[in-house]
């Protein structure tokens, strides 16, 4: 019989290595429905919390923040694109693609939690898809209405969210919250609070821990 699993997923929807890992963890849950029954929830985290409204060039930001050249930067997207596409994800982009602020994203991805795991999920898919496959803006309050309409979710609710600052405190104690548990880096998958599982993993390195940490349960 499956045993229920909680898994707080700490990510960023600015995140190249988030939906490479999100894509993973789901194909491993699919394949481990015989032993377990997982739940996801979405937790705060921002790469770049100080990102000004109108962004910044990646290779620049890249540069600045990792001391990366242009090639080495234009070769580490190539990279992340495969992976995406090896778990079915489409990355777009260049060196014209912009980081931007993602604080609003995570406000609506609170509020999305109220209305239920699968809304909350479909639309972290939708912000991921909106950034990566379309090139489009997160802190960008109609690409956050859009996404939210996507998703399933109340556009009007969602652009009320929005334009109140509402749940800004909330995201800002849940990633102090995270952060003082330690997690620094992102993806970070946290199992039943207390196995952690680091970065955008393959599928098949999810299922082998999801089937390790059903068996220790057990």
């Amino acid at each position: 019989m499956a045993k229920p699993m909680k898994i707080d997923f700490v990510s960023d929807v600015s995140c190249p290595w988030c939906i490479i890992g999100l894509r993973g963890l789901e194909e491993a849950l699919e394949r481990t429905r015989d032993v377990v029954d997982a739940h996801i929830t979405f937790r705060p985290f921002e790469l770049n919390p100080d990102m000004p409204p109108e962004g910044q060039n990646i290779v620049e930001h890249v540069a600045q923040k990792y001391g990366s050249t242009p090639e080495q930067s234009a070769a580490n997207r190539d990279m992340i694109r495969q992976r995406a596409a090896d778990v079915g994800f489409t990355i777009r982009g260049s060196d014209e693609s912009r980081i931007y602020n993602t604080f609003d994203a995570h406000r609506l991805l609170h509020w999305a939690e109220q209305a239920g795991e699968n809304q909350q999920k479909a639309l972290k898919h939708a912000l991921f898809e909106a950034y990566f496959s379309e090139g489009r803006d997160p802190s960008d309050h109609e690409v956050l209405i859009d996404a939210a309409r996507k998703a399933g979710l109340d556009p009007d609710a969602a652009r009320d969210v929005l334009a109140s600052g509402r749940y800004a405190e909330e995201v800002r104690h849940a990633e102090r919250l995270w952060q003082l548990r330690g997690i620094s880096a992102v993806p970070a998958i946290v199992i039943d609070e207390r196995y952690l599982i680091s970065g955008g993993q393959p599928p098949e390195a999810f299922e082998k821990a999801i089937r390790s940490i059903a068996a220790e349960a057990a």
